[in-house]
């Protein structure tokens, strides 16, 4: 999907009103799967397009991103991949990601 086919797909949802929420990488700092820029398109029903690395990472930022589609109201969340048993042998990231986390609602 290029970046105007993405935010095409976003004013399409806003439009029809359908429960979204779009999660860009703000900032990383260290290793990270994406770097900054990264954006995905989170729906209720488990549905995403684009990605932000995978993993448990991404999963963290989409089960927040329920939050913010429930509540309407965006977020700021960090995403920290330097401690955990999966993370100390040193084989996956080791950095930490900033993420927006915001609703797409219909204006107005």
């Amino acid at each position: 999907m290029t970046d105007l086919d993405f935010f095409n797909k976003v004013v399409c949802l806003r439009k029809l009103d359908q429960p979204a929420a779009l999660a860009t990488a703000i900032r990383t700092r260290g290793s990270t799967p994406r770097k900054t820029g990264t954006k995905m398109l989170i729906y209720l029903n488990g549905q995403i397009e684009g990605t932000i690395g995978g993993g448990c990472g991404e999963a963290e930022v989409i089960e927040e991103a329920y939050n913010v589609i429930r509540k309407k109201l965006p977020t700021h969340y960090t995403v920290d991949l330097t401690s955990g048993i999966l993370y100390e042998d040193g084989g996956i990231c080791g950095g930490t990601m900033d993420v927006f986390i915001e609703p797409i609602c219909k204006e107005g």
